[in-house]
């Protein structure tokens, strides 16, 4: 089940020109009404149920079926964000509540290294292993079996 905004619990983020379920969604579905200052997913079926957006939200106003391994069926989940933590409360159908506490960042923000600190040079992107991409070879098209 794609992500669904409860109307009732959005506020658009206070109406302001990109809500955050809009700034972090890594497909780009989720949009804002400003007629009514409500967020939704435009594209439903494009949804990868990846809980970016049910995670940021500052309203818990985004739900996303839970995945199986950790949410049984009719069970329903709901993330509460701290600055260093997610805790996830887990609803069972018989009323039992679970929470789990996970931390949310092991670096600071902002200061996480894009190669880990790993050394890269030109000598990777030559590599035969890269066959496919013709542009870091120097290729004007891809190479093909015969």
């Amino acid at each position: 089940m794609p992500s669904y905004v409860i109307p009732d619990k959005c506020d658009g983020c206070k109406a302001l020109d990109k809500t955050a379920c809009q700034y972090i969604c890594p497909n780009d579905l989720m949009v804002l009404d400003k007629a009514i200052t409500k967020a939704y997913n435009r594209e439903p079926e494009m949804c990868w149920e990846c809980f970016s957006c049910v995670k940021i939200c500052p309203t818990q106003a985004v739900e996303v079926r839970g995945y199986a391994d950790f949410v049984p069926l009719g069970a329903t989940v709901s993330p509460l964000r701290s600055s260093d933590s997610i805790m996830w409360t887990v609803k069972f159908r018989n009323g039992t509540l679970k929470r789990f506490k996970f931390p949310i960042r092991t670096t600071q923000e902002g200061t996480a290294v894009p190669d880990g600190g790993w050394t890269t040079g030109d000598e990777n992107l030559k590599s035969p292993n890269l066959f496919t991409e013709p542009m870091s070879l120097g290729l004007s098209s891809v190479q093909t079996l015969k």
